[in-house]
């Protein structure tokens, strides 16, 4: 158990010892931000002395009294009832033994015997993947490992919209281009794609079949089929040179087939009702804050029948809950599938939406602009090439999802202290050269001669690693995950800078600093794994 939790469980006991009923999640605990005020602090007597009928610090004398004090040395009552604790050394000092002997588990949560489903990316597959969906795949990627590391098990799912207007378009550019490759007329589609990765895979089929196509009975069905094919054989790759890999490919095609799509329309029924001429669902009867057509006047489906009839699929698996990571113009789609989820018996909460905002990728100060129809995107695979995986994916999940980002191409690639990814990857860099100058001396896990304010600060920072990824579980948020990782190399490169590490002077105080190094290594290299960046011994 980490020191947090160790506290809070702690002041819970206490509570329940003078007849307050808490639980575990009632009592709010957090690091202090000043050394002064102690290693932790708490509010619980704020909120519960009121309730009972005293001031908070006479609630908080006697909340005291029924402390347990192992580790901790003394509490201190600031302004109207605040408690401030003072942990003792060994406490803190203990944290090295726990995370040295869990190592890659030091922080994970216990299995929770639930699966949740994240469905993330599900780009078109009608051209080279782009760094418009780059952030999306980063983020759900990201959430996915937190997810597992905190006791859930899950299902990274990709869905492939194979069935609507835009693939017909994809079918009608490639045919047109294979059109122009044999010589003969051609017009391309005025909403079609004019990439180069059209062009290459028409190239691809007249190698392959020759004129063959031209003898086919339905060749928009063979274009469509080959185009499919060809962009998701790229895009697996370009994912997978990304960090990314999924568990479940699924086909909208495959979803609309054995009358699902009816069989959904006849459930609902009693929750629809017709307007000039479209078919309406009552989403209003629930969370909605409006109704919304299913079915067009033309006898047309809406995209929102058919990702309905989706989301019933992945709960069908087995999944406890779903996770959407969506771009944010998708705001309002989130409590129309809540209340169509609501009309099969879901709670509300069985499902969660991520909303990804905008990125701007700049370059020496002006920024990229490019368009994927008009076939000049900054592709995926461009991105990983310009500033390799890691910044990528760490500069993705370093701010919250729901926020604007400005990706500084130049920053990214920079070796210096300016560049985030940079500067905490050199923190587990720097630890290891340490390890390897004092390799011959035996560490101490005790830690029992860290005493340097520097040393107990990095403590409690490794000991709040748990409650870090927790928090970015309940949250959903992998910047907690990665403005964690800054706070720890900060404080780290601020010692080493300060600090003789190994001093052969002084043998026992090395051995306790080079076990916290060790310490060290470990928690960054947890933590950068999270959110997909590697710890390199080496840079």
């Amino acid at each position: 158990m980490d020191l947090v939790e160790e506290l809070k469980n702690n002041i819970k006991n206490a509570l329940n010892k003078i007849g307050i009923e808490a639980s575990f999640e009632d009592v709010f605990v957090e690091k202090s931000r000043d050394a002064s005020h102690g290693d932790y602090a708490s509010n619980v007597c704020l909120k519960y002395a009121k309730k009972n009928g005293k001031n908070p610090v006479e609630f908080a004398n006697l909340l005291i009294d029924n402390l347990d004090k192992t580790y901790i040395d003394h509490v201190e009552i600031a302004g109207p009832g605040f408690m401030n604790f003072f942990m003792k050394d060994d406490s803190l000092q203990n944290v090295i033994s726990l995370i040295l002997n869990q190592k890659d588990n030091y922080g994970r949560g216990e299995y929770k015997n639930e699966t949740v489903n994240v469905e993330f990316v599900s780009a078109n597959p009608t051209g080279d993947l782009h760094v418009g969906t780059a952030r999306g795949a980063a983020i759900g990627d990201c959430l996915a490992r937190i997810l597992a590391f905190s006791g859930y098990d899950v299902i990274k799912e990709y869905y492939i919209n194979d069935a609507g207007k835009q693939i017909d378009n994809l079918a009608l550019s490639i045919q047109a281009r294979y059109f122009e490759l044999l010589g003969k007329p051609f017009t391309l589609p005025e909403d079609g794609y004019h990439g180069q990765d059209i062009i290459d895979i028409a190239k691809d089929v007249l190698d392959e079949y020759g004129e063959d196509p031209l003898t086919y009975e339905d060749p928009i069905a063979f274009f469509k089929e080959i185009g499919i094919a060809k962009e998701m054989k790229k895009a697996r790759t370009d994912l997978s040179n990304f960090g990314v890999e999924f568990d479940v490919f699924t086909s909208e095609k495959e979803i609309r087939k054995n009358n699902a799509i009816e069989n959904e329309l006849k459930y609902l029924e009693k929750y629809t009702y017709q307007e000039d001429g479209a078919l309406l669902l009552k989403t209003t009867d629930f969370i909605d804050d409006k109704d919304r057509v299913i079915v067009k006047s033309d006898g047309d489906y809406t995209y929102f029948l058919p990702d309905i009839v989706y989301h019933l699929n992945k709960l069908s698996r087995k999944a406890n809950r779903l996770i959407d990571v969506l771009g944010a113009d998708h705001h309002g789609y989130i409590n129309r599938m809540k209340s169509a989820l609501m009309m099969h018996g879901y709670k509300e909460d069985v499902l969660s939406v991520e909303l990804i905002q905008m990125v701007r990728f700049i370059k020496d100060g002006v920024e990229k602009k490019a368009s994927k129809r008009a076939g000049d995107a900054y592709k995926l695979r461009e991105l990983v090439e310009e500033v390799g995986i890691d910044a990528a994916r760490y500069f993705f999940a370093m701010r919250m999802p729901s926020t604007h980002l400005d990706f500084d191409l130049s920053l990214a690639v920079e070796q210096s202290s300016s560049n985030p990814v940079y500067y905490s990857q050199y923190a587990y860099a720097r630890m290891c050269s340490v390890m390897k100058m004092g390799e011959d001396i035996a560490i101490d896990e005790s830690g029992k001669c860290l005493g340097l304010e520097k040393e107990k600060l990095i403590l409690k920072t490794l000991a709040d690693f748990p409650k870090v990824v927790s928090d970015a579980c309940r949250d959903l948020l992998p910047n907690k995950i990665t403005n964690y990782v800054h706070e720890l190399a900060e404080s780290v490169h601020s010692w080493y800078n300060d600090t003789k590490i190994v001093d052969r002077g002084d043998l026992e105080t090395s051995a306790s600093r080079l076990a916290l190094c060790d310490a060290i290594k470990q928690v960054i290299k947890n933590a950068l794994f999270l959110v997909g960046v590697s710890a390199p011994e080496h840079m």
